[in-house]
């Protein structure tokens, strides 16, 4: 049977090809990832830089409101509740535009979205 292959012979063969053709596929595959992303660096800077600045002007806004409605509340005959938790919320809001500064961009996000619920919160015991 010095013609015939078995199925032995021809598995080698067909692993190495296989491999070869992942090798392959893997190379395209990142030669189209460097031609998208050919300034990645900056971009990466870019859209930091914009996080970081969204954080800290959503924290200070979100902070104004706040104190502005925890003042406001406080000047009516609201329960004390009411002007206390617009503060807490104020004061965890100017917390976040903090972490934003320093580059803590989703700890910011998160609690600017705690600041916003204790606010919301403290405006449904009016």
């Amino acid at each position: 049977m010095r013609g015939s292959t078995t199925e032995s012979d021809v598995e080698p063969a067909t692993k190495e090809a296989a491999e070869g053709l992942e090798a392959v596929g893997d190379a395209e595959e990142y030669a189209g990832a460097d031609e998208e992303y050919a300034g990645g660096a900056e971009d990466y800077v870019t859209d930091a830089r914009r996080a970081r600045w969204a954080a800290v002007g959503t924290g200070t806004l979100l902070t104004c409101a706040g104190l502005a409605a925890a003042l406001l509340r406080s000047a009516g005959a609201a329960p004390a509740l009411v002007p206390a938790a617009y503060a807490v919320g104020a004061a965890v809001c100017a917390f976040a535009a903090v972490l934003g500064a320093k580059g803590r961009t989703r700890r910011a996000l998160w609690s600017l979205i705690a600041g916003t619920m204790i606010m919301a919160l403290g405006d449904q015991f009016d």
